[in-house]
């Protein structure tokens, strides 16, 4: 076996990316933000020009989407106001995240442009992911592969000696 990463693919994801645009042209972030019916659209906050929503395909509970409400896809369009109410909306929602689940961590990430994972390219918005001791990371989910941070030969380096010194006190 190669110790060199194998590809990920994630093709269910296309279905998702399909999905989330109901007709041409239409984003859901901007839908949600002006439907008026926050709670079937899953909006939580709206604060100084951003919004905060549940993810409605979520990698753990509590996973959020904090956008600002122009539709713009880059970081650099935002203008200084939009970017510091997107990142203090982003730090108010972790708050609320403590209170409501208490994580032990975050995962808080952006992916910028399709090539980066962006579902939807061209409206900028913030994932914030609860985690907990325990729990798994993204992999699994996004790749269906379990992350191993240690490598075959050291893992069976390991269990050999714990295996050996087990059999050696038996007097095997």
């Amino acid at each position: 076996m190669s110790d060199k990463p194998e590809r990920l693919w994630a093709p269910w994801r296309l279905e998702y990316i399909r999905s989330s645009v109901k007709t041409p042209g239409e984003c859901f972030l901007c839908a949600a933000d002006s439907a008026g019916k926050d709670r079937e659209r899953l909006v939580l906050h709206r604060q100084n020009g951003s919004l905060s929503m549940m993810n409605l395909y979520p990698y753990n509970n509590g996973h959020l989407l904090i956008a600002p409400q122009r539709h713009v896809g880059e970081l650099d369009d935002l203008s200084l106001d939009e970017l510091t109410s997107l990142f203090t909306h982003v730090r108010r929602a972790t708050g609320w995240l403590k209170k409501a689940y208490n994580p032990d961590g975050f995962n808080i990430g952006i992916n910028v442009g399709r090539v980066a994972g962006a579902g939807v390219p061209d409206h900028l918005h913030v994932h914030i992911v609860p985690r907990w001791n325990g729990d798994v990371n993204f992999m699994p989910v996004i790749g269906f592969t379990k992350v191993v941070s240690e490598g075959l030969q050291s893992s069976w380096d390991i269990l050999h000696r714990v295996i050996t010194e087990e059999l050696e006190g038996d007097g095997v």
